[in-house]
């Protein structure tokens, strides 16, 4: 029983991921701009290559409408990824998987993307570790190399990788976002002073965890903590800028930055989930497809 509930706690994982994304492309924006709009990388293809001047080409009307178009079409490619994590067996894994891959590899463009438009701090990137990598953990538990210990290593790697570099923005290593100082504001009534120090002990604790789920005595406490600050900051987008006069709006403007951010918490579950199960042989005859 608790195989299975691992089982589609990962797959709803890869869902929410792909839908919180969907969700973003089809109804907001996306940093596609950041490398249409590179001057230093697209003006000697644009001006060379198209023969259009660099101003035309970034004021034109048609360029917005075609970069508005793209994202568009790639809200729809999550969608069919979202779909396809939850329907993926052993029985359509030939089909099922391939949205999936274009899906994933999407996600690593796109944090590549947010990661050059903050500057390229290394930490935005590996914030999303958990957005990228669990697609491909998913294709990697219907493959046949599958092996348990691993699996729940590569998890831990992911779990580590966000917190830690959370923790970073958080602790003042990068210039804490404004937006995280905000959201501590508006749910906690703290001052600006108060609401820093919070965000600083917060980010102490996140490079504590990043390090204690990997010490079997102290993992159980760390994953748990994990999976409740995750959730926590999770919901706090939707918190920190709900207003009772917009109800309706406040959600469909933030309830994408949650559904993607839900495996943050969700992740440390699956890992607790998995740790109870004895022997792993027991799991690995119980998934799907059965791999020896």
């Amino acid at each position: 029983m608790k195989t299975n509930q691992s089982q589609l706690l990962l797959k709803a994982c890869v869902f929410l991921i792909f839908i919180g994304r969907a969700y973003q492309h089809l109804f907001w924006d996306a940093p596609y701009r950041t490398f249409f709009w590179d001057e230093s990388t697209l003006k000697p293809i644009v001006e060379g290559l198209f023969n259009v001047p660099w101003q035309e080409y970034v004021t034109s009307i048609h360029t917005d409408d075609m970069i508005q178009t793209g994202i568009k079409i790639n809200g729809i490619l999550y969608s069919l990824a979202a779909i396809s994590s939850l329907l993926i067996n052993k029985n359509n894994l030939k089909w099922s998987r391939i949205p999936i891959i274009i899906g994933g590899i999407s996600l690593v463009i796109l944090t590549l993307l947010m990661t050059k438009e903050k500057f390229y701090h290394v930490a935005q990137f590996f914030e999303h570790s958990i957005q990228f990598g669990l697609p491909f953990v998913l294709l990697y538990f219907y493959s046949q190399k599958f092996h348990l210990k691993r699996f729940v290593t590569t998890l831990k790697i992911l779990i580590a990788f966000t917190f830690f570099s959370h923790g970073l923005y958080a602790f003042g290593f990068y210039p804490v976002p404004g937006k995280f100082v905000d959201m501590v504001i508006q749910i906690l009534g703290f001052s600006e002073e108060n609401a820093i120090t919070f965000l600083y002990i917060a980010g102490i604790l996140d490079f504590i965890i990043a390090v204690f789920i990997f010490v079997p005595r102290l993992q159980k406490y760390s994953l748990w903590y994990a999976f409740t600050w995750g959730l926590l900051t999770a919901f706090a987008r939707i918190v920190a800028n709900f207003y009772w006069d917009f109800p309706l709006q406040s959600v469909h403007q933030y309830i994408h930055e949650v559904l993607y951010r839900l495996p943050h918490g969700l992740t440390p579950l699956l890992v607790l989930m998995l740790l109870k199960i004895t022997p792993y042989s027991k799991f690995i005859k119980q998934r799907e497809p059965s791999y020896h």
